[in-house]
């Protein structure tokens, strides 16, 4: 029985891990969501649904970029403060 590799769970699994090792290379929580976004695809693949790779790229795409906004809000520093120049120095 020959299966698609975006078919099987264990792929989108071993993207998530190669991702999130990644991450730990480049910090910047950039990598960790889309690890999150593959671990969620995997744990998709394994319901009995039949989704074609169009779908599974689409869901892998959206779940990276809800993931990464939520770590975002969560991991941000709480003095992030944007800084407002409201005077020209050269004047």
């Amino acid at each position: 029985m020959e299966t698609a590799l975006w078919h099987l769970w264990w792929v989108w699994l071993a993207a998530a891990l190669g991702l999130a090792i990644v991450e730990l290379i480049v910090p910047g929580f950039i990598f960790l969501g889309f690890g999150i976004g593959a671990a969620l695809v995997a744990l998709l693949v394994l319901l009995p649904l039949d989704l074609g790779l169009t779908s599974l790229l689409a869901i892998f795409a959206g779940l990276s970029l809800l993931s990464w906004i939520v770590l975002r809000r969560l991991l941000r520093r709480s003095d992030d403060q944007t800084r407002v120049i409201r005077e020209d120095i050269n004047k």
